[in-house]
């Protein structure tokens, strides 16, 4: 985009400025892609210390932001959920990933997949970043036709195996992780059907203290068509 930035300079006295940097200071707020961008852009050499009152406007979000002291927040946010990114779903692929999705501007996500098919009825797989150990969770379940309970569960797998679901009838998922971007093991919740009478929950954690930035989605068999991967930041206060 035209006015995006990938630093905020700090000029001297004296110093002549490019027509590049003169066109950063008309647009008034520094505009950068994302939340990783706006992040690299303070504290470097020739660059403005981030401070208190610092204003950022992010293009992926189409938010605008200021710097409280100690975190960035969202100018006029009044829900409790921030749509970070949206992802849609190609043709027949084997999995999905979701780059830039938590960053230290959220402690805790929600992640919807909703539209779209599956070849065939699968459970969607995620995993955070490229950690492929270290997953546990219980997956009880229930058909509501039936009543029969099932259970399954992750013991240090690779991936958290059970959140979401898929199938002709298209593609669910109401996830929540806490702490992804944290040093600290991330705890997993989900919600989910597969369109054909059973529902399942999901709870669990990584036991990883990795501060992820992405995650990606895989099917246990098959490929996705369609539908799409949005991510949410909760809100902290």
């Amino acid at each position: 985009m035209a006015n995006t930035q990938t630093s905020v300079p700090a000029f001297v006295a004296s110093q002549v400025l490019t027509a590049q940097q003169q066109t950063e200071i008309n647009t008034g707020i520094p505009v950068f892609a994302t939340t990783v961008t706006r992040d690299a852009a303070f504290g470097g050499a020739g660059e403005k210390a981030l401070a208190e009152g610092q204003f950022a406007y992010i293009e992926a979000t189409n938010t605008t932001q200021y710097y409280d002291g100690a975190a960035w927040q969202t100018v006029g946010a009044s829900s409790g959920l921030t749509l970070i990114s949206s992802t849609t779903i190609g043709t027949t692929v084997a999995s999905v990933t979701v780059s830039s999705a938590f960053s230290s501007t959220y402690d805790n996500y929600q992640i919807t997949i909703s539209g779209g098919i599956a070849s065939t009825t699968v459970n969607l797989g995620l995993q955070l970043g490229s950690t492929t150990t270290g997953y546990y969770a219980g997956y009880p379940g229930v058909n509501v036709n039936t009543n029969a309970s099932s259970n399954s569960s992750n013991n240090s797998a690779s991936s958290f195996t059970l959140a979401g679901m898929g199938s002709a009838n298209g593609l669910h998922a109401n996830i929540f992780l806490l702490s992804p971007n944290l040093a600290k093991n991330t705890m997993f919740q989900s919600i989910n059907n597969n369109f054909n009478d059973v529902f399942n929950l999901g709870s669990g954690w990584a036991n990883n203290t990795t501060q992820f930035t992405a995650f990606t989605i895989t099917p246990s068999s098959g490929t996705l068509t369609g539908g799409t991967i949005r991510v949410y930041g909760l809100a902290t206060s």
